[in-house]
Formats: C-alpha cells, sequence, structure tokens
C-alpha cells in the first residue's frame, strides 16, 4: 500500500483513513480503491477501534452505511464487507471496462452485485466537511430546543387558516374535520417514530426513503422538503400582514413597506447565527404557548357567559343561521347535501395544511404529540367553532369581509363580545406568532438546501457558510422567495393566502405520503428478513394499517383538493393545487433514469448497519442520565409538557 493513495492513522481507539491525492472520484484509481479496501479491511478487523473515513461526504455510502459527523469527520461503524461492495466501490465497477478487469483482483469487492443496483454514487468532489466555509455551528441551549419544539407543535393554520375554514364547513365540520386529519397526522407521525426509534439518523425523512425504498425518492422528498419551506415562509409573511390590517393606524402604511420590513428582520435574524435565532425563537415561542393556552381558557369562558354582554353562547352558533354544517359553493351546486361534504372535503384540506410541519416533532415523543394535537388543535377548533358565527363579516376570508376584518377566528370573538383592548393585545400576540413562524421557517429552509448541497444533490456553492456558521447562500436564495409575498399588493391578502395554502398543503401532503410509503417498505423488510416488530424500541399501535389508511387518505386529499377550481373554472386556484405533483414526479423520475436507480427489495433492505453504534449512544445516555439523579417536580413537570 502506497504512503501516498492512502493514509491509515490510529489514534486513542479511532482509525482514520483518508485518500490523500484525488479530489474527485474520477480521479481514483483502481489500485487505489483496492488499497483503501485493504486498509478499512484490516483495520475493520479489530473490534477495540472506530473506523472513519475523513474527506467524505454521506453520498460515498450506501444508504445502509451509518455516516454520522463526529468531531467534524463522517464515522462509520459496522461496515465491513457490506461496506467495501457498497456505493464507495461501485463507480470502478462502472466507470470503464479497463478498471472493472484490474478490480476484478480482489473477489470480495468485486463480488459488488447486490448495492450497485440499487445505489449509485455520483461524479462527487470529495470536500473536508471541517472546512471553514462549509460548517454550521451548535448553539441552542436545552431550554431553547424545548420551548421551540413546543411552540413549533402548532402552527399558523390553527390561529388564521381556520377563518378559511370555519365558513366553509361550518362548526362542527370545522371539528369533525381537523379530529380526522388530526388521527391521520398521528399515524404518520407513528410510522415515522418507530423509524426513528430503530435507527435514528441526521438525513430526516429523506434518509429513511433512500435507505428503504429507492434513493431516487430521497432525492424528490429531499426538494420537495425544500420547496415546502421556500413558500411557506412567504406564506407567514403573508399572514402577518393579514394580522396588520386588524389596526386601522397599520392600514395606512404601504403593504410593501411592512413586507420589506418583515423580510429584513427575519433576514436580521437569520443572518445573526444560531445563538441569536435559538434566544429569539424561545422567547417568540413561549409568547406562543402562552398565547395558545390563554386563547382556549379565554374562549370557554366567552362560551359560558363570562363576557361584558353577559351572553352565555353556548351550542348557539351550531344551530344558526344554517346549521352546524357549511353550505361551500352551495349557489354553484344547487344541492345542500353536496354544498355540505363539499364544505368538509374543503375543511380536509384546510386542516392538513395545519398540521403540515407536526412531523418534525418525531422521535421526540409520540404520545406527547398526540396530546398535543388532541389539546391544541382539536380542542382549539372545537372552542373556535363555539364563539365564531361562521357567516361573520369580520372573518378575512368572509364573502362580505369589512375593512379591517380580524385574521384570527378568536380576535373576532372577542370584538363580537365587546371586550375591549384584549382584541389588540391578543393581535399583538398573534402578530408574534406568525412572524415566529415565518422566522424558524426561513432558517429550517435555508439548512434544508444546506444538507441538499453537503450531500451533493443540489449545487455545493450552497454549502458556504460565514464566520457564524450561516449557510449564507442559501439563506439569501430563500429569501429571494420571500419576495413572493408582494403578490399580495395586487391579488389581495385573503386570495394569496388561498395560493399558499394549497402549495403547502400539496407539498405537505406529498410529504406524508413518502414519509408512509417509506415506512411501509420499512415493515415488509422486516417480515422479509425474519424480524419481530416486538422488537422494535417503539412499537406503535395501528400498524403497518395505520400507515396504509394514512396514505390512501393524504393520496385522495391531495388529488381531489383543488376541487372547487372547477365550480366554476379557474386556472390560478388549479395551478396552486395540483403543480406540486408533476414536480415532485419530474424530479423522481429524472433522478432515477440519471443514476439508474432500482427500488429495494424488502429482502436487500439494510435493517442492521449502525445499531450497535446507536445502542452504544443509548447506554450512555442512559447512564448520562442516571448520574443526574431524580428530576424535580417541576422538572417532571416540564418533561411532560
Amino acid at each position: 500500500m502506497s504512503p501516498s493513495t492512502v493514509t491509515v492513522d490510529v489514534r486513542e481507539g479511532i482509525a482514520t483513513i483518508c485518500f490523500n491525492r484525488p479530489r474527485s472520484l474520477n480521479a481514483i484509481t483502481a489500485d487505489d480503491y483496492s488499497a483503501f479496501a485493504n486498509a478499512l479491511r484490516d483495520v475493520d478487523k479489530r473490534d477495540d477501534v472506530q473506523v472513519t473515513i475523513w474527506q467524505a461526504t454521506g453520498n460515498w455510502f450506501c444508504a445502509g452505511t451509518d455516516v454520522r459527523s463526529v468531531g467534524g469527520r463522517l464515522t462509520t461503524n459496522t461496515l465491513r464487507d457490506h461496506f467495501l461492495e457498497s456505493r464507495i466501490f461501485a463507480p470502478a465497477l462502472i466507470m470503464d471496462a479497463e478498471k472493472n478487469e484490474k478490480f476484478s483482483d480482489t473477489p470480495s469487492v468485486a463480488s459488488a452485485s447486490v448495492d450497485r443496483n440499487y445505489y449509485h454514487d455520483a461524479e462527487l468532489e470529495l470536500h473536508d466537511p471541517t472546512a471553514a466555509n462549509e460548517s454550521l455551528h451548535r448553539g441552542l441551549k436545552a431550554r431553547q430546543i424545548s420551548m421551540i419544539a413546543l411552540g413549533g407543535a402548532v402552527g399558523t393554520g390553527l390561529i388564521i387558516g381556520t377563518s378559511t375554514a370555519l365558513p366553509r364547513g361550518g362548526p362542527l365540520g370545522l371539528f369533525l374535520g381537523y379530529m380526522f386529519i388530526g388521527f391521520v397526522c398521528w399515524m404518520v407521525m407513528c410510522g415515522l417514530g418507530e423509524m426513528a426509534a430503530y435507527l435514528p439518523h441526521s438525513k430526516g425523512f429523506a434518509g429513511y426513503a433512500t435507505r428503504f425504498v429507492d434513493p431516487a425518492l430521497g432525492f424528490a422528498l429531499g426538494w420537495n422538503y425544500l420547496f415546502k419551506y421556500l413558500i411557506v415562509t412567504p406564506n407567514n409573511l403573508n399572514a402577518a400582514g393579514v394580522v396588520l390590517t386588524y389596526w386601522s393606524g397599520a392600514r395606512k402604511v404601504p403593504k410593501e413597506a411592512w413586507m420589506a420590513i418583515f423580510i429584513v428582520f427575519i433576514a436580521l435574524f437569520n443572518l445573526l447565527g444560531v445563538r441569536v435565532f435559538g434566544e429569539m425563537e424561545f422567547w417568540f415561542s413561549s409568547i406562543k404557548v402562552i398565547t395558545l393556552i390563554g386563547l382556549l381558557f379565554l374562549g370557554i369562558i366567552i362560551d359560558l357567559g363570562g363576557n361584558p354582554h353577559h351572553d352565555r353562547i353556548g351550542f348557539r352558533n351550531w344551530q344558526h343561521p344554517h346549521g352546524p354544517m357549511g353550505h361551500y359553493l352551495k349557489a354553484q351546486v344547487h344541492e345542500e347535501s353536496l354544498s355540505i361534504f363539499l364544505g368538509f372535503f374543503a375543511v380536509l384540506s384546510n386542516a392538513l395544511f395545519a398540521y403540515i410541519g407536526t412531523e418534525l416533532q418525531i422521535p421526540a415523543a409520540i404520545k406527547r404529540t398526540f396530546w398535543r394535537i388532541l389539546v391544541f388543535y382539536v380542542g382549539g377548533v372545537f372552542v373556535i367553532g363555539l364563539i365564531t358565527p361562521s357567516t361573520d363579516d369580520l372573518l378575512f376570508t368572509a364573502t362580505k369581509a369589512k375593512a379591517g376584518a380580524a385574521a384570527s377566528p378568536f380576535i373576532v370573538a372577542t370584538t363580537l363580545v365587546g371586550i375591549k383592548t384584549l382584541d389588540h393585545v391578543l393581535n399583538a400576540a398573534i402578530l408574534c406568532f406568525v412572524l415566529s413562524a415565518a422566522n424558524s421557517d426561513l432558517y429550517i429552509g435555508s439548512r434544508t438546501l444546506y444538507g441538499l448541497a453537503v450531500e451533493g444533490k443540489a449545487p455545493r456553492i450552497f454549502a458556504k457558510t460565514n464566520r457564524n456558521g450561516v449557510p449564507w447562500i442559501a439563506l439569501i436564495t430563500c429569501l429571494l422567495f420571500c419576495l413572493l409575498v408582494y403578490l399580495n399588493v395586487s391579488s389581495g391578502a385573503a386570495k394569496v393566502f388561498g395560493y399558499f395554502v394549497n402549495l403547502v398543503s400539496a407539498f405537505g401532503a406529498l410529504t406524508w405520503i413518502s414519509i408512509c410509503i417509506s415506512h411501509i417498505a420499512f415493515m415488509r423488510a422486516l417480515k422479509a428478513q425474519g424480524r419481530s416488530r416486538d422488537s422494535l424500541p417503539y412499537k406503535a399501535p395501528f400498524q403497518p394499517f395505520g400507515s396504509w389508511f394514512a396514505l390512501i387518505t393524504t393520496t385522495i386529499i391531495l388529488f381531489f383538493k383543488g376541487f372547487d377550481s372547477f365550480i366554476p373554472w379557474k386556472v390560478d386556484t388549479f395551478v396552486t393545487s395540483y403543480i406540486a405533483i408533476p414536480v415532485f414526479i419530474v424530479f423522481f423520475l429524472g433522478y432515477k433514469f440519471y443514476y439508474g436507480t432500482k427500488f429495494i427489495p424488502s429482502e436487500k433492505v439494510d435493517l442492521t448497519t449502525g445499531l450497535k453504534a446507536i445502542d452504544d449512544a443509548e447506554q450512555a445516555f442512559l447512564a448520562e442520565e442516571e448520574a443526574k439523579g431524580p428530576r424535580s417536580f417541576w422538572g417532571r413537570i416540564w418533561d411532560g409538557m
């Protein structure tokens, strides 16, 4: 083995192996591969040594390889011949016949007849993952992560999106629709939770699609997830503009000025780095959680008569003006029963938008997220249906919406019962709510684009970071999409909000569908390889039937969610409702045909690589928690939340 080809450095139980010369896969010769294979095989025979690969991205390895960042290096565990027969060596077998003949001198490596059929390796440049201009900084504190996770369980769809759903579905339709989609959402999360508990990794949903289904699905899902955040950020900025229009003074300032202020606001906090972002989001999320809890209690008090009019509302709004169900598009369809059904189906689409993003709570706590869905979403829409008339003109999406119409049904309710000043306080809290959502969405979007670039699935330029560890080129790119918010200047905030809801819910539905497909493939692989679900660290209820139910339901909603674009025909609504589907298909098929990937048979899915490292990490964590001693009373309360 030539020292100019491969370097092996063993220190304190860690063996570092790296190529010295080549900067791209094409520059690596068959002899280089052979030298690397021999070095890795020799080192990997030692159980007391952990192997790290220097100057490589995750895309070097097959989907079954556990690759994680450890001190800037990429670590592989329990690889052995499986690793040698996978992605890193596949190019040597397929680049040209001459290299293939040379490489066949190494039988164990030349037998790469399995993984290379399902995993490809694009001609990626090698890079040092610790390069100063291509690394993120970790600066979030435990309290910040906890509060952001708690606040992130609920988005603007509940606070503002219900202003659209309530007139369409009525109070009962709103309640039933959110409860139904809440169950679908929980099934998606349970499936994701099983995979995440069994094999946690940093590549998120796309990583499971790549490992269990097809790398092409992982690629399409990664970009689909990015598109969602490129759209949801301007959507939240638009929602902030809607919140502002409740105040007459704010309406005197041009919309363009407010939009510019909001964009600069979120840009500055993202550019200052993760520490500043984390602290701001901690306080914003605190306001969000306090606001949500306060709104629920306030709504119950108002309904029971605790208002200036001493009017006990009860279920009055479920009876007038036309019963508990909405009558959507009644003038067009001329049938009351069909109008009620269309109103309920419209609520399902709106509820899907509201729940999008909840999957980010995985794998923190499935049970906790279930109760958050039940209390915040289902409980929230139930209270809204009690205290807010579905036909009131104060709703900003009402047919005859008044100037200064409220963005949230909660504000409408406080205005109608004559609670002075409180509506302004709540409106200010909701403004913080939506700006927090826009800020965090921009953060996630820029990091998603950065991650795609690091994995070689997007141009490498997006992996550039500044001295604060901010992927500034990715951030600026995402900020450019925020300019879409200026559509509300000519089209109106309510109409633009509808466009964004259509797009975000479509991208979100495709994410849920992909997660369900990945989980179903995971379940099939377990069965094909003789593994029992009882051995899983987390065994979700109703599975795998729950994933099938969520897959079928979400697919139906995705394909029929734009029905109102046909009654009457509206090109803009049709495009925004369905454009995500062909985009996803193009990315999936384009990647599949270009790289020749194949669906991974159940018996070939890798269910073992990386498990030992995960078990070791879990044991270390449990030992650390045990050393801390029992939690205090308030600590247990916080954990429960």
